[in-house]
């Protein structure tokens, strides 16, 4: 049988366990918060260079046209991580 004073002891131990969590948690979500739009940024660039190069169009066409394939479906996010990620980038570089 468990004593009234000990569960009162684990339930503030458990409160603090808790309270440092969720700092962590929110300080993790700010670094996420300030590099995500960087990541969109990129992820429309990378694409974006595939599908513009003639030579990486040509290697990417010979060496993996499944890949290619779906790059082509993605092109319409891809132009639009690009430009969404960029304006967004700018925006966080300047407020911060």
């Amino acid at each position: 049988m468990v004593k009234k004073s000990d569960k009162l002891g684990m339930n503030n131990a458990f409160s603090a366990v808790d309270i440092s969590a969720t700092a962590s948690i929110f300080s993790s979500i700010s670094t996420l918060d300030y590099y995500f739009p960087f990541i969109v940024f990129i992820y429309g660039l990378v694409i974006n260079f595939v599908l513009e190069i003639p030579h990486l169009v040509a290697l990417a066409k010979k060496q993996m046209p499944s890949q290619y394939a779906t790059f082509e479906r993605h092109r319409k996010i891809a132009v639009l991580s690009l430009y969404v990620g960029g304006l967004w980038s700018l925006q966080n570089l300047w407020l911060s």
